[in-house]
């Protein structure tokens, strides 16, 4: 079904009162419905194949077990030079592979699977079990994930900050927003950048699980806002899921005590090397992805009053991550808006649904397949720093920063901050602004993505 357009009268608002995004493009709120989104994408889309899905599974952990089996020899190699190259080699790729297997469990978590119900939950328990993620825990909040994207108020993570929360956390508590000197503390000094970055990608999931971080504020003490936490006054539940809560935690320590018993029997550090190092990747990998997904100078996000399903769903993002995203990550880096509009639909089928779907969303579509995926990851963290609205009183925010960078945030200053700085002669004064300043990063080209993504002898 064709798009609705937007009538000429519409078109003809005056610039000022236009939403502009941070790259300083000019904004229109989606007004495609999620029908013609479900009328779009052919009806076998929607059917999941659990042959096809087991297959996935066998062939991940496969993978996996070729891996360990491999790192097995990496201690008669003749020096230990080598020896650590192996191991560093061996933790990132099996990492990613790690990462696969919790995408496979995500699968499962949606219904996406199978159509069975059950073995979906068998299934989502062992995998996400065996990468430490409780898994009924994150299903429930990761639903109501998807039931409130895009929203200030009702999704569950990467609830982007306010100005005011930004400074209190990156400047100093209880900043003044109006502070003319605030543009010069906040600039993107590489540095900081970098401090946040390694924090963000090492403890950013297991904060999320144990603390929800970066997700709604509820002032409340740990452990009652954790994923692990079976009380009727943690607020992520409903009383009647609290055994699935339970359930969850025991699949974790299970696993926790079969990894003591590796550890006992083929040695501590061994077990470091062959699971530790890598469960610390897959947490880099679902934060960056998820960061990533949600976070980019063209996406909105919205207050209850101008959030819809459709409009929250579609501020999300596709990117390239070209084979190790379709062949290792199942295709969720490239297919995620998609998968928030319909998340049903199983990820081997999902690049299909998306050449639909863009058919009705046209320039609601939003992707950025030029710019490297880890380049985007640098950028955005230097850049999207909080949201504020475009137009007083819309409902529509977009992202900002106080170094200059973008569409200029809102000046509370009265003008001063715009007034011209008195030159300094001090040279490590003018030493530090030139290393603080912002850095173009050159584009590159983007992963091959000329690899298959499916198993050639499932493909339908």
């Amino acid at each position: 079904m064709p798009v609705t357009r937007t009538s000429a009268a519409e078109a003809e608002v005056p610039q000022q009162q236009q939403h502009v995004d941070q790259n300083g493009h000019v904004f229109e709120l989606p007004d495609f419905t999620m029908k013609q989104i479900y009328d779009a994408i052919p009806p076998h889309c929607f059917r999941p194949s659990t042959l096809r899905s087991m297959a996935y599974v066998f062939r991940d952990f496969a993978y996996a077990s070729a891996l360990i089996y491999a790192a097995t020899y990496i201690q008669f190699l003749p020096n230990v030079y080598a020896r650590a190259l192996a191991w560093a080699a061996y933790t990132v790729v099996q990492g990613m592979v790690f990462t696969g297997i919790w995408i496979l469990a995500h699968e499962c978590g949606h219904g996406a699977f199978s159509k069975h119900k059950t073995l979906n939950n068998i299934m989502g328990l062992v995998m996400h079990s065996f990468v430490l993620v409780p898994f009924h825990s994150w299903k429930i909040s990761h639903s109501n994930h998807h039931k409130g994207t895009g929203s200030l108020e009702k999704d569950t993570v990467f609830i982007p900050h306010d100005r005011q929360s930004w400074l209190d956390a990156n400047v100093r508590k209880h900043a003044d927003p109006k502070s003319v000197d605030l543009s010069h503390l906040a600039e993107d000094a590489p540095l900081v950048v970098l401090w946040n970055c390694i924090v963000h990608q090492i403890i950013g999931f297991p904060g999320y699980l144990l603390f929800n971080l970066t997700g709604q504020d509820y002032p409340l003490a740990f452990p009652k806002k954790s994923h692990f936490y079976a009380g009727e006054d943690n607020p992520l539940y409903k009383k009647e899921q609290l055994p699935l809560i339970v359930l969850s935690d025991v699949g974790i320590v299970t696993m926790i005590a079969m990894l003591a018993v590796a550890g006992h029997i083929f040695g501590s550090w061994n077990m470091i090397l062959i699971y530790a190092i890598p469960y610390l990747w897959v947490n880099h990998w679902i934060v960056a992805l998820t960061f990533l997904q949600h976070t980019d100078g063209m996406l909105p996000h919205y207050s209850n009053k101008t959030w819809t399903f459709a409009r929250g769903a579609t501020a999300t993002i596709d990117r390239d991550f070209g084979f190790i995203d379709r062949h290792l990550f199942h295709d969720i880096i490239g297919t995620h808006v998609c998968h928030h509009l319909v998340s049903t639909i199983p990820f081997y089928h999902a690049e299909e649904a998306t050449r639909a779907i863009r058919t009705v969303m046209g320039p609601h579509y939003k992707a950025d397949t030029a710019t490297p995926f880890l380049t985007a990851f640098w950028r955005n963290q230097k850049h999207c720093h909080f949201v504020e609205e475009s137009v007083d009183d819309s409902g529509v925010f977009f992202f900002r920063n106080l170094h200059g960078v973008g569409a200029p945030a809102r000046d509370l200053t009265d003008g001063r901050a715009s007034a011209p700085a008195t030159e300094t002669k001090d040279p490590k004064a003018a030493a530090a602004a030139c290393m603080s300043s912002s850095r173009n990063l050159d584009a590159k080209r983007r992963f091959s993505n000329s690899f298959p993504a499916t198993l050639p002898i499932l493909a339908e």
